[in-house]
C-alpha cells in the first residue's frame, strides 16, 4: 500500500475511495459490518493495510483515525473510528483486527 500523507480525514478517505476502498466498514457489538453489501466480518477475516490518525483543527482531544482494510473475500474499504467518548463503535473488535506487516 502507498505510504500516503493526508491533511484532513475527508481527503484521507476519498483518496482510498479512489484507490479502490470502496466499502464502509463500521465495528458493532459482534461483528464489522460492510455497509453497503450488507457482509459481515469477524476480525480474524480482515486486515489493517494501513491507519492515519487525525486531530481536530479546533479542538485537539478531537481525534479521528481512518483505517484501510480488506477482507480475506477481497473486499476493499474504510473505517472511521472517533477517539471521542461519543462513538459508537466496538473498539475492543477493531483492536482484533491484524495489521498487515511491514
Amino acid at each position: 500500500m502507498d505510504n500516503y500523507n493526508f491533511d484532513t480525514l475527508s481527503e484521507a478517505v476519498n483518496t482510498l475511495t479512489q484507490q479502490g476502498y470502496k466499502e464502509d466498514f463500521e465495528a458493532k457489538d459482534d461483528c464489522i459490518k460492510a455497509l453497503y453489501s450488507k457482509k459481515e466480518y469477524q476480525p480474524n477475516e480482515l486486515i489493517i493495510l494501513a491507519s492515519y490518525r487525525f486531530e481536530g483543527m479546533t479542538n485537539p482531544s478531537d481525534q479521528a483515525t481512518v483505517f484501510a482494510i480488506r477482507a480475506k473475500d477481497g473486499t476493499h474499504g474504510t473505517l472511521v473510528m472517533s477517539n471521542s467518548a461519543e462513538h459508537n463503535q466496538n473498539v475492543d473488535l477493531i483492536q482484533k483486527i491484524p495489521c498487515q506487516e511491514k
